[in-house]
């Protein structure tokens, strides 16, 4: 599938977001290697969107040619005691292929609201648990477009970091070792992470997710709420009052407005706390 001008505020999930020259939607690994030849060839840009969470997409769009990964490239099967997902695959969808299989280790991902590639991009994480701990391998298209296969000790994971953060490689399929655990009292696991983040979190509302990394010693959320930020707007975008982590897209809120609030937040923490806020959300495209 191939769209032209394609606005990003359709593929994101804070629904803000520049048209994409290009949204290319390959189905196998041949096609997205080709595209990639392609796109080196003739010196074409190529941006990675994996389910447009954890992703503010700047007013402008992007240049060149995104690829996103849906249908064909989101599969999940369980062989001889590994499960296997495609980059496209919905964490949450994971989640519950790995309940029905009564295995232990993903239940801390049912409410992340992003696919499988995204997620070891960022070792994405929640309730203590994150992908570093249970993925065991990934094939990727590196640089110089080959497929290989990383295992667990060449991913650098650290905290919301990977290798692919590092070098242009495109994360293809991701290899878990869970163990098989009893199926009550993982399901007993999820239901707990899910009231916890629905009761907690803006669920409801757009946005990117967590806006901030967690900062030594605290949690940006406490820090910013503390500094009387709730519920504060720029423009259409507004500091959650569920959660003071999260900004929230409160109604046509433009990129630029985003921006403008992460910078607010950022210095309004720093000069009553002395702690300086690091974003967690990818920013990408023209401003």
């Amino acid at each position: 599938c191939l769209l032209f001008n394609e606005p990003m505020s359709a593929h994101t999930t804070f629904k803000i977001g520049g048209p994409a020259d290009y949204l290319v939607m390959p189905t196998s690994f041949k096609e997205v290697s080709e595209i990639v030849a392609l796109c080196q060839k003739y010196k074409v840009p190529v941006t990675i969107l994996g389910n447009g969470s954890n992703v503010l997409v700047l007013d402008k769009g992007i240049r060149g040619v995104v690829l996103k990964f849906t249908d064909k490239l989101a599969y999940i099967k369980y062989e001889n005691g590994i499960l296997y997902a495609g980059t496209g695959a919905m964490l949450k969808d994971i989640s519950k292929y790995s309940l029905r299989e009564s295995l232990v280790g993903l239940e801390f991902a049912i409410g992340i609201p992003g696919s499988v590639g995204g997620a070891v991009f960022m070792n994405a994480g929640a309730y203590g648990g994150e992908m570093s701990q249970v993925v065991s391998a990934v094939t990727a298209i590196t640089e110089d477009n080959k497929i290989k296969r990383f295992t667990r000790e060449e991913l650098n994971f650290g905290y919301r970091h990977s290798r692919f953060q590092e070098s242009f490689s495109i994360i293809l399929e991701i290899e878990f070792s869970l163990r098989l655990g009893n199926k009550n009292e993982i399901m007993t696991r999820m239901d707990d992470y899910t009231k916890k983040r629905e009761s907690k979190q803006p669920v409801e509302s757009a946005s990117a997710g967590s806006m901030f990394k967690r900062p030594e010693g605290s949690y940006a959320g406490t820090l910013i709420e503390k500094s009387g930020l709730k519920g504060v707007r720029v423009g259409g975008a507004e500091v959650s009052l569920k959660h003071a982590g999260f900004i929230v897209n409160a109604g046509d809120a433009t990129a630029q407005d985003v921006l403008d609030l992460i910078e607010k937040i950022k210095q309004t923490v720093y000069k009553k706390f002395q702690v300086r806020l690091m974003s967690e959300v990818r920013i990408i495209g023209e401003q």
